[in-house]
């Protein structure tokens, strides 16, 4: 008798969920979602002192989230995230290695979101109005021409930034459509399955996040008093 053919296609590897991100990340990145919405809305309606908060509020998550970026959880840190040109080209040419954490192109997205971040709150807490009525706290330290042009950087940079973040969620909805990767499911669990052998992340202690949370606490709220405790 001939023997028979096993005709059976190979399983699939199971993916194993991995430890991605931390509860400060996750929350952060989030707030970040809620505020950014919050001030497009407060400046449109004309709700600007709801908007001062929301600015500040956004202050105080992105120092903490570059304070993080240095002594929070390994998946957390810009030096293991951050690559150069070479991983770059080994990620689009699908030769990379996957990583617990943001990818390389994830990576630079990560860096522009926070820069422009930085620099639209920045300006606002320079910018003055038409009127010279409302302004940021720190306007008392420029001239009445200064503070106006940062108010017009401030809303130049907010279309620079909406539009990054637009890109930022085709982005996303690509991940999910096509290379059926939910990065958005990982945002709110902190895990993500990998077919592949991944470490998980190394979690930041608690004593380095109260640091960061009463460093990011105390330099907002001397901004929000332009420095002045008197």
């Amino acid at each position: 008798m001939s023997e028979q053919l096993d005709t059976a296609p190979a399983e699939t590897p199971a993916a194993v969920r991995v430890a991605v991100w931390d509860l400060p990340v996750r929350v952060v990145h989030w707030l970040f979602v809620l505020l950014v919405a919050l001030s497009w809305w407060t400046a449109e309606t004309g709700r600007l002192e709801w908007h001062r908060w929301s600015g500040h509020g956004l202050l105080g998550l992105v120092l903490f989230r570059i304070y993080w970026g240095f002594a929070g959880s390994s998946t957390a840190r810009f030096g293991n995230f951050v690559r150069g040109p070479g991983a770059i080209a080994s990620y689009l040419k699908g030769s990379w290695t996957a990583v617990a954490g943001h990818n390389p192109l994830g990576a630079l997205s990560v860096l522009l979101l926070l820069g422009l971040l930085l620099l639209q709150i920045v300006l606002g807490l320079f910018a003055v109005d038409v009127d010279g009525i409302e302004s940021g706290p720190l306007s008392l330290y420029v001239s009445f021409d200064a503070g106006r042009s940062a108010a017009e950087w401030h809303e130049t940079v907010f279309n620079v930034l909406m539009t990054v973040i637009l890109l930022h969620i085709i982005a996303v909805l690509y991940y999910l459509l096509v290379k059926r990767q939910n990065l958005v499911g990982s945002m709110v669990t902190g895990e993500r399955g990998f077919i592949t052998q991944v470490a998980p992340l190394e979690r930041g202690t608690a004593g380095r996040l109260i640091i960061g949370i009463a460093i990011s606490a105390v330099i907002t709220w001397a901004v929000s008093k332009a420095f002045q405790f008197t």
